[in-house]
């Protein structure tokens, strides 16, 4: 079932660990099905590089199984409540790249201190509180922190993105990493300053509206 998403989701996988977001079997990216509503995910503890298309599972909103011999990814759980809350996601997204998680760690959300921040997140990435892994709890704390951004960090654990795709939920997981890497970098040299809020929504409006072909 679903064979273009498979081979979709192998792609994107292979991207977390070649962009540091992931070590050994950590994280996943699931995407749901716009036109069946079912969704893909990655099995649990699995490698990366033995990753092959059969692998994936696909599961209704609900957690039913409907194709796949292995068991599903711990995060399924979290997965599965983003969606059934959000109609409007179609991807979903789970590391734990290590300056973002270092945010994370600290439970501080990441302010706007750069555009590149200001064009993707459209404001500071919030940090929600801290959540069970293996259950919905992860998922309901990324749904009610998340706002209006695309990224969400969980307290002590790591980060979850969204988006309007598979594509777009790994794009954004590989931004903020990058966000808060260059905010790591230049908080050893001082104290950045913010942008405001104001010209965060010019630049965010610029990005989505204007940027690109």
């Amino acid at each position: 079932m679903l064979e273009s998403i498979r081979n979709e989701l192998l792609k994107l996988h292979l991207i977390l660990p070649a962009s540091h977001l992931v070590t050994w079997t950590s994280g996943n990216v699931s995407i749901r099905d716009r036109e069946t509503g079912l969704v893909v995910i990655k099995p649990s503890g699995i490698m990366y590089e033995d990753l092959r298309p059969e692998h994936f599972i696909v599961l209704d909103v609900n957690g039913k199984v409907i194709e796949g011999d292995l068991k599903p990814s711990s995060d399924t759980a979290s997965h599965l409540y983003i969606y059934r809350h959000r109609p409007d996601v179609f991807g979903v997204v789970h590391t734990h790249s290590p300056y973002a998680t270092a945010f994370a760690a600290i439970g501080e959300p990441i302010p706007v201190y750069l555009t590149a921040q200001a064009d993707e997140f459209g404001g500071p990435i919030p940090c929600a509180g801290f959540g069970l892994i293996g259950g919905e709890d992860i998922g309901k704390l990324v749904v009610e922190n998340i706002g209006q951004s695309v990224a969400c960090l969980l307290k002590n654990h790591g980060v979850f993105t969204i988006g309007s795709s598979g594509k777009a939920a790994v794009k954004a997981a590989v931004m903020v990493e990058d966000v808060a890497r260059t905010i790591w970098l230049a908080r050893q040299l001082g104290q950045p300053a913010e942008i405001p809020p104001e010209m965060v929504e010019k630049l965010h409006y610029r990005y989505t509206h204007e940027y690109g072909q």
